[in-house]
This record gives C-alpha cells, structure tokens and sequence, in this order.
C-alpha cells in the first residue's frame, strides 16, 4: 500500500487522545436508564464522534426518549461537568503530539466537543494540549456548520494553519468511523484507531487502521523517523 507524503497532523480528542468515550457512554447510559431504555451497541456507534447537538438527537430519536435533544443535552452537560474532570491519556498519544512537535510538524485537534467540554478535559493534561497550534470545537465553532461525519471541521481546521495546506497534506488520527468519513471526505488519509467494538465494515474507509498510536510509523507518510 503505497501512502502519499504529508505536512501537517490533525488529532481528533475524544477516544482517541483521551480515554473519555468509557466516561461518555456511561454519561448516556446513565441518563436513558432513568426512561427505562437501553443504550444499545447500534446507538453507540452512531453517535461516535457526533457534536452535543447531533448526539442528544439520535440518542432521543433511537431510544424514543420522552424528552427533547435540547432537554438531553441540559442533562448530559451538567454530568459532564462531574465525570470528565480527569480522563487519561492514550498509549502513544503523548509520545507521537511531543516527536511532531519537536520535529515542526505543525499539529491541531479537530473535535466534536464543545470549548467549555474540550478546556475540562484537556485541563490535566497541558503538557500535551499546549504544543497544538489550534484546537477547533466542533460542537461551539459558529463556522463549523456540520458535524462528522460532514468534512466541514476537518477542512477549516486545516485552513487555520498559517500556511492554508491543501487538504491532499493532511493526515487525520480518529476513532470513530463518522470521524473517518469526515476526514476522508475532506480528501484527506485517514489513520483509525478503532475501539474493539466497531464492525470491520465501518473501518475499510480508512488509510490505514492501527491498534495504538504507538503503532504509528511516521516514515510511511514522509513524516520523520522515530528516534
């Protein structure tokens, strides 16, 4: 398989840098037990990698909740508040965001999170979050029209690089397949690290699929060597 050269990095968040989507489906399950429904494997996967709007819709309209999305997300934005104060890292997320970064790789996130949801999260782990040269929020950006797997925040956060790359030189890293589409879409290459749980079907449309960002071999997009 032959990959083509890259010049910029683009990271989605959740599940991918932060062990954080353990946190959110118990945020949601949680909240659907309380209506005596079942956060089902099918739900889950659709709403991976959704922005807050998206995901209180399809979990009301799946689960036929006897509340509104705008009633779901007071709820899930209050529990967020408690639950997220401290996710972990992922293995190699750090490793990879500091050997780009010291190689002038220039780095951003692309999340489906909102600001106040993504400063909360990534508050424990500055060390990291502080070399990105921007971070755009899917879920609060006004210029961010459609979430994954729409291509939209993919393509504006790579015009937010100084030096406006063509999307063809972005390399994305996601989890979710709506995240895959996006980039994809976007005419990007795409590296999935997917959980267990996502059907092979919903991984063939990535550039490459990995079991850890430790297993990332930089060489194969014309990045620089480990050391």
């Amino acid at each position: 398989m032959k990959f083509k050269n890259v010049t910029h990095v683009i990271f989605d968040m959740d599940g991918l840098l932060i062990e954080s989507e353990s946190i959110y489906d118990k945020i949601i399950n949680d909240i659907v037990v309380k209506y005596g429904k079942e956060y089902t494997e099918d739900c889950r996967i659709k709403v991976l990698g959704t922005p807050e709007q998206d995901t209180a819709k399809i979990v009301v309209k799946e689960l036929d909740l006897p509340i509104t999305p705008d009633e779901f997300l007071v709820i899930y934005k209050e529990m967020q508040k408690t639950e997220l104060q401290n996710p972990v890292l992922l293995p190699g997320a750090k490793e990879l965001v500091k050997f780009l970064y010291k190689h002038d790789i220039p780095i951003a996130v692309a999340t489906s999170s909102s600001q106040e949801s993504m400063e909360l999260k990534s508050k424990p782990h500055q060390e990291v979050f502080k070399l990105f040269h921007h971070i755009v929020c899917g879920s609060s950006d006004p210029e961010v029209e459609n979430g994954k797997p729409a291509p939209d925040i993919f393509l504006i956060c790579a015009s937010r690089f100084p030096d406006k790359p063509d999307p063809s030189s972005c390399l994305v890293f996601e989890d979710a397949p709506n995240g895959i589409k996006g980039a994809i879409s976007a005419g990007m290459q795409a590296v999935m690290i997917p959980a267990p749980y996502i059907p092979q079907n919903l991984r063939k449309s990535a550039t490459i699929v990995l079991n850890s960002l430790s297993e990332f071999n930089p060489e194969l997009f014309g990045l620089p060597p480990w050391e």
